[in-house]
C-alpha cells in the first residue's frame, strides 16, 4: 500500500514503531498527479497537510516486544499493490484468497485475534480497493487477447508487470496521457471529501502557492496580455499590410510601363507614347497637389479654390461627402473619431464609378461591395499610419481621384470632426491640433466652406459655426448644410429648423442653406437607398410644406452638390490666372538668384542629386576589386598585428620567457597557443579582415574627396550609406573556423628550415620587441618626469611625485645591476631593504608603491635583453641548423626567436586566407549590402532631406517645384479657356 501511495499518486506514509497508534499520514500530494502535468507550475511544488490532518489510526499495537512480529505483518500488508492489479482483473475474489492463505501461514497466536481484522472488516476494505481497481480498469484498456492467456501466463505476465510498474506510472506523469484522467480524478475527489475543500480550492491554493496571485488577478493578467498582444499583431499586420500594398503598387507601375514600351516597339513608332487627355478636374487636382507640396503650411495670400468640409464630430460631413461622391468610401464608426487626417477628394465624370488614389495605379470599383470594403479598409489604413508618435489626428493629406457617371466636378477636402471634450484616450493636444488645422484651411480665401450642422441636436451645442464665423465673418464662401433633418422634425421644434435655413438663428452668414437627409442611421444602406429615402421625406415631410420659408432648391443632396460645384468652378475662374501671375514672379525671382549663386551648375533636385551620388558609391566599390594582392596582405597584416601584438606578448612570451628555463618555456608556450588559436584568434582573425576592407573601403572615399571634380554635397550622404551598410555587414559564418583548422596546423611546426624565414622571424622580433620598449620607456617617462639632459637643455621640471618615484627607481636600479637575471618578482626581503633605505633619506612608501615603480623598471630590463638576445640571433641560423640535429647538446637559447617564427608564419596564413576570403566573396557581398541600403534611402524622401542639404539643394528643389506648377497652371488655364 505504502509503494502505490508513494509512486503512483505521490503519497508518503510514515510508520511508527513505538507503542503509539500505528498512523498512516499523507504528509505530501504531488499537484502534478492530480490535475496532470500543467504549464506554469514547479514540478517540485507539494501540498503540505499538517499533522493534524492525519488518518485516523488503522493498527493499535499494545506491546513492543512484538514489534519484530508486527513488521513482518506490515511488510506483507504493504505488498496491497497486486490486489490492486487483482482487483482491476480479477475482482476481489483474488484478495479474498490473498488474505485467506496468509492467515493460515500465521502462527496460532490468539492474541492476534484483537489486533488482525475479520472477515467482515476485509470485505469493506477490499471494496474500497475494488473501486480504485474500478477505475485503474476503467481507465487502463486491456486487450481482449489476455483473457484467454492461461493462469501460468497471467501470473508471468503480472509478475512482469509488477517490475515495471514503477517506471510505467513515472512515464504516466512525465507524460500526458488522457487514459488516467479518471484515476486522477478519483483521487482528488478522495482528497476533497478527506478534507473537506473543493477541487477548486484545492487549485486555486495550489496557484496562489505557485505564483502569490489569487485566480482573478491571474486570469486578468492574462487578458490583459492578451489584449496587448492582440494590438501589437494589428499594428505589425498594418505596417506590413502598407509595405505590400506599396511594393503592389510599384509592381503595377512598372508593370503599366513595361506594357507601353511593348506596344511602342510593337507599331514600330519612334516617338514617345501618345499622351492620355486629361479631364479639367485632374488637371486642376493636379495643380492643387503641387501647391499643397509647395506650401505645406498654407501661409501663401493666394490660394486656388478647394471646397472645405467642416463640422462637429459625428454631425454627418462624411456621410455628405460620401452623397456627393455617390458612394460610401469612407471608414465608419460608432462614436469615435473616424477621419483623422485631411482627405481630398477630387470629382470628376467619366462612363465608370471608380475610385483611386493619387500616389497609386489601382482603381476600385464602386459598384462592387468587396472593392468598396478594400478602399474603406485601405483610407483606415492610411490614417492609422499617417498618426505616429501618440497623436490622435494628422496633417497629412490623403489625395484619391472619383469618378463616375452624373458627378459634380469639384474638390473637396474631408476634415476631422471638431471636438469640445478631449477623452484619455486621445493625445493632449488633439483638440487645439483640430481646430488649428480647420482654420488654416479655411483661412484660404478661395475656399468654399461646407459648414455641416447636425439637425437633431440643439443649436447652442455646435461649435463649428463660431469658428466658420471667425473665417468667413461676411460668408461670402460659406455655404449652410443643416444634416439629419428626418430627426430634426421629431426632435426639434419645427419653427427652430425654418429659422436655421432662413440664416435667422445663429450669427454667421453664408451664401445658401440646405437641408439634407444622409441616411436612416444604417450603416450598410447604400447611396440609392439613402437617396430613395430622402426623397420620400422631403416629398412627405410636412415640416418643409407647411410654409413657404424653405424653397426647393435648398433641399436634397443633388441640389447641394450643383449649387457647390456651381461656386466652385466660379472662383475657379477668378483665381487661376491670378494665381499663375504669382507663380511667374516667383519663378523670375528664383532662378535670378540661381544664376548669381550657382552660375555653371544645373538645377538638380534631391532625387537626381541622389541617383549620381548613388552612381559614384557603387564605382568605388567596383575599385574595391582594383586593389592589388600585395596591398590587401600590407592592410590585413598590419591589422592583424595590431589586434594580436598585445595578447602575443602580455600573455604568451613574458609568462613563457620569465619562467626561468627552456623546458618551461617551450611547455607553456605550446598551451598557450593551443588555447588561443582554439578559441580567440580565428575571431580576431576575421575580425582584421572586417576591419581592413572597411579601412580601404574608406580610403577610397577619401581619395576621391581630393578629385578636381570632386562634390562635397554628397559627403554627408555618402557617409551614412557606408557607416550603414557596414554596421549590417557582417563576414562569412564559415570562416572562422577554416581560419582554425589551418591556425592549429601551422602552429604544429616548430622547426626553421629556411635562412631567410630565419632572417624575417629575427626582424620580426626584433621590431616588436623594440616597439613594446619604446611604449614602456613612454611609460616611464611620464612616471619619473623629464631626465637630466632634457631639465637642463628643455627647461622641464619634475613633480613631487615624479621625483618620489625617481628616488624609488634608483634603489630599485641598484637590484638589477646586482643581478642583471632577477626573476620578475621581488622578494620580501629585497622590499624591506628598499623601503628602509629610503627611510634614511627621509622617504616613507610602502611595499605596493615599490612594487607598482618596479613593474615598469624591469620590464624595461627585460626588453632590453631580448633585443640583445635578438641581436646574437642574426647571424645564429647555421648553430641552430647544426645543433637542432641532435636537441640533447643544443645550447643555444633561441625560442623567442622560434615562437615569433611561429606568430609570424600564424599570420602570414592567416592574412592569405583573410585576402582570398575579401577578394572571391567579401567585397561582392559588402557591394550587395551597399545596394540594399541605397535602395532603401531612395524610397525615404525624410532621408534624402536630412544628408542633402545646403542652400543649392533648397533652392535648385523650390525652383524645380514653381516650375512644375507654372507649368501645370497654365496648361490648366489653356484647357479651361478651350472649354468656354
Amino acid at each position: 500500500m505504502a509503494q502505490i501511495l508513494r509512486g503512483r499518486f505521490g503519497i508518503n506514509v510514515k510508520t511508527s514503531r513505538s507503542v503509539r497508534p500505528l498512523v498512516l499520514q499523507v504528509s505530501r500530494i504531488n499537484f502534478s498527479t492530480l490535475y496532470g502535468p500543467q504549464k506554469g507550475r514547479h514540478p517540485q511544488r507539494r501540498f503540505l497537510l499538517q499533522p493534524s490532518q492525519a488518518l485516523s489510526p488503522l493498527y493499535v499495537a499494545p506491546r513492543r516486544s512484538y514489534g519484530m512480529l508486527i513488521a513482518r505483518v506490515i511488510r506483507g500488508a504493504l505488498k496491497l499493490r497486486y490486489l490492486v492489479l487483482g482487483g482491476a482483473i480479477g475482482g476481489g475474489m483474488t484478495l479474498n484468497k490473498k488474505y485467506e492463505e496468509w492467515r493460515d501461514g500465521l502462527p496460532d497466536m490468539k492474541w492476534l485475534d484483537d489486533i488482525l481484522p475479520d472477515n467482515e472488516q476485509w470485505h469493506k476494505f477490499s471494496k474500497s480497493l475494488m473501486s480504485v481497481g474500478e477505475a485503474v480498469r476503467d481507465s487502463i484498456e486491456i486487450d481482449p487477447r489476455l483473457k484467454k492467456i492461461s493462469e501460468d501466463k497471467l501470473a508471468e505476465w503480472r509478475s512482469w508487470f509488477d517490475n515495471r510498474l514503477d517506471n510505467a506510472i513515472e512515464a504516466a506523469e512525465t507524460t500526458p496521457n488522457p487514459s488516467v484522467e479518471g484515476s486522477y480524478q478519483t483521487l482528488s475527489d478522495l482528497v476533497s471529501e478527506m478534507y473537506g475543500v473543493t477541487k477548486e480550492e484545492l487549485k486555486a491554493k495550489h496557484l496562489v502557492e505557485a505564483k502569490g496571485v489569487s485566480p482573478a488577478e491571474e486570469s486578468h493578467r492574462k487578458h490583459q496580455s492578451m489584449q496587448q498582444q492582440i494590438e501589437e499583431l494589428q499594428s505589425e499586420m498594418m505596417v506590413i499590410q502598407l509595405k505590400y500594398q506599396k511594393e503592389l503598387e510599384k509592381l503595377e507601375k512598372d508593370n503599366k510601363s513595361l506594357r507601353q514600351q511593348y506596344l511602342i516597339l510593337k507599331t514600330n513608332r519612334k516617338a514617345g507614347a501618345r499622351k492620355i487627355k486629361k479631364s479639367l478636374i485632374d488637371m486642376y487636382s493636379e495643380v492643387l497637389d503641387e501647391l499643397s507640396g509647395y506650401d505645406t503650411n498654407y501661409t501663401m495670400a493666394d490660394h486656388l479654390p478647394r471646397v472645405v468640409v467642416v463640422g462637429d464630430q459625428s454631425s454627418g460631413k462624411t456621410s455628405v461627402l460620401e452623397a456627393i461622391a455617390q458612394a460610401r468610401i469612407f471608414p465608419r464608426g460608432s462614436g469615435e473619431m473616424m477621419t483623422r487626417a485631411p482627405v481630398k477628394v477630387t470629382l470628376s465624370e467619366g462612363p465608370y464609378h471608380v475610385a483611386k488614389f493619387n500616389d497609386s495605379e489601382r482603381e476600385y470599383d464602386l459598384t462592387k461591395d468587396s472593392e468598396l470594403a478594400e478602399l474603406r479598409r485601405e483610407v483606415e489604413l492610411r490614417m492609422r499610419h499617417s498618426v505616429r508618435g501618440g497623436r490622435t489626428v494628422s496633417t497629412e493629406t490623403i489625395s484619391m481621384t472619383v469618378k463616375g457617371p452624373g458627378l459634380q466636378r469639384m474638390v473637396l477636402i474631408d476634415l476631422p470632426g471638431i471636438i469640445s471634450t478631449q477623452t484619455v484616450d486621445m493625445a493632449a493636444d488633439t483638440k487645439d491640433s483640430i481646430n488649428q488645422m480647420t482654420r488654416h484651411y479655411m483661412s484660404n480665401p478661395n475656399a468654399i466652406i461646407l459648414c455641416i450642422q447636425d439637425g437633431s441636436v440643439d443649436a447652442e451645442r455646435s461649435n463649428v459655426t463660431d469658428l466658420v464665423a471667425q473665417c468667413d465673418p461676411h460668408g461670402k464662401r460659406t455655404m449652410f448644410v443643416l444634416t439629419k433633418v428626418d430627426l430634426a422634425e421629431e426632435l426639434a421644434d419645427p419653427d427652430r429648423v425654418r429659422k436655421i435655413l432662413a440664416g435667422k438663428l445663429f450669427p454667421m452668414k453664408a451664401l445658401g442653406y440646405f437641408a439634407v437627409v444622409t441616411g436612416r442611421g444604417r450603416k450598410d444602406d447604400s447611396i440609392e437607398t439613402i437617396r430613395e429615402y430622402e426623397d420620400r421625406f422631403f416629398k412627405s415631410s410636412k415640416l418643409f410644406h407647411r410654409s413657404g420659408t424653405v424653397m426647393p432648391h435648398q433641399v436634397s443632396t443633388r441640389n447641394l452638390s450643383l449649387a457647390v460645384a456651381d461656386r466652385f468652378w466660379k472662383m475657379v475662374r477668378e483665381t487661376v490666372e491670378q494665381q499663375a501671375d504669382a507663380f511667374k514672379v516667383t519663378r523670375f525671382n528664383l532662378e535670378t538668384e540661381w544664376k548669381n549663386n550657382f552660375p555653371r551648375l544645373r538645377e538638380s533636385g534631391r532625387d537626381e542629386l541622389f541617383e549620381k551620388a548613388k552612381g559614384e558609391i557603387l564605382d568605388e566599390v567596383v575599385n574595391l576589386s582594383q586593389i592589388s594582392a600585395k596591398k590587401w596582405e600590407e592592410v590585413i597584416v598590419n591589422t592583424l598585428w595590431d589586434k594580436l601584438s598585445n595578447y602575443v606578448f602580455e600573455n604568451i612570451y613574458l609568462p613563457a620567457a620569465q619562467s626561468g628555463s627552456q623546458n618551461s618555456f617551450n611547455t607553456m608556450v605550446d598551451i598557450k597557443l593551443r588555447q588561443w588559436a582554439d578559441q580567440a584568434l580565428p575571431a580576431r582573425a576575421v575580425e582584421s579582415g572586417y576591419e581592413a576592407l572597411q579601412k580601404e573601403f574608406v580610403e577610397l572615399l577619401d581619395t576621391a574627396k581630393k578629385s578636381p571634380d570632386h562634390d562635397d554635397i554628397f559627403d554627408n550622404l555618402k557617409s551614412a550609406v557606408v557607416d550603414e551598410a557596414i554596421r549590417r555587414y557582417s563576414w562569412e559564418d564559415k570562416a572562422t573556423d577554416m581560419l582554425r583548422v589551418i591556425q592549429l596546423n601551422t602552429l604544429e611546426d616548430r622547426v626553421v628550415t629556411d635562412k631567410g624565414e630565419w632572417d624575417q622571424a629575427v626582424r620580426f622580433f626584433e621590431s616588436s620587441v623594440k616597439e613594446k620598449l619604446q611604449q614602456t620607456e613612454n611609460t616611464m617617462a611620464e612616471m619619473f618626469g623629464p631626465s637630466t639632459w632634457q631639465r637642463w637643455t628643455q627647461w622641464k621640471y619634475s613633480t613631487d611625485e615624479q621625483q618620489k618615484r625617481r628616488n624609488v627607481k634608483g634603489e630599485l636600479d641598484k637590484i638589477i645591476v646586482s643581478d642583471q637575471k632577477h626573476p620578475p618578482t621581488l622578494s620580501y626581503d629585497e622590499l624591506t631593504t628598499v623601503r628602509k633605505n629610503l627611510q634614511r633619506n627621509g622617504l616613507e612608501v610602502d611595499t605596493e608603491y615599490i612594487r607598482e615603480t618596479w613593474y615598469p623598471v624591469y620590464r624595461r630590463h627585460f626588453l632590453q635583453r631580448s633585443l640583445l638576445r635578438a641581436y646574437d640571433g642574426r647571424k645564429a641560423y647555421y648553430v641552430y641548423v647544426t645543433q637542432s640535429r641532435d636537441r640533447a647538446d643544443c645550447t643555444l637559447n633561441v625560442n623567442d626567436i622560434i615562437l615569433f617564427w611561429r606568430i609570424q608564419q600564424v599570420m602570414k596564413v592567416t592574412t592569405n586566407a583573410l585576402r582570398q576570403q575579401v577578394i572571391n566573396r567579401e567585397a561582392r557581398r559588402l557591394d550587395k549590402e551597399i545596394k540594399s541600403v541605397l535602395d532603401e534611402f531612395c524610397d525615404d524622401e525624410d532621408k534624402k532631406q536630412q544628408l542633402l542639404t545646403g542652400k543649392r539643394v533648397s533652392l535648385a528643389e523650390e525652383l524645380i517645384r514653381v516650375r512644375k506648377i507654372q507649368e501645370k497652371l497654365e496648361e490648366f488655364i489653356n484647357a479651361l479657356n478651350k472649354e468656354k
